[in-house]
């Protein structure tokens, strides 16, 4: 199992305690350390929508003033495979499938058994 994520991150850090609470381990991949590239995000995109992986709620997008360019899923792509922090956070690779963001009910689900 992957996280990838920021260690600053409020939801990252509540993901990474759930897993250490429920002894499960994992492999964090911290965005500022490793740069992700075009193959895994279109690898994410594969499974998962772009509204749910692309954050444009976050304060890289304000900087940025995203919101004035009117991106489409294309521009949306190319603005992930060359700045990591406009990917919602965490991200979990596991089995096979991706998870997308913090929701404690639905990692019990997911990853309890």
């Amino acid at each position: 199992m992957k996280l990838y994520g920021i260690p600053t991150c409020g939801s990252v850090r509540n993901a990474r305690k759930f897993f250490k609470d429920n002894d499960i381990d994992l492999e964090f991949i911290d965005f500022k350390k490793t740069s992700i590239d075009c193959v895994k995000v279109d690898e994410w995109l594969g499974q998962i929508e772009m509204d749910v992986l692309f954050n444009n709620r976050g304060t890289k997008y304000r900087t940025l003033k995203l919101k004035d360019l009117s991106l489409d899923e294309s521009g949306k792509r190319e603005w992930l495979c060359k700045e990591n922090m406009l990917l919602k956070r965490p991200i979990i690779e596991f089995k096979g499938q991706v998870v997308v963001g913090w929701d404690e009910e639905k990692y019990k689900e997911i990853f309890i058994k």
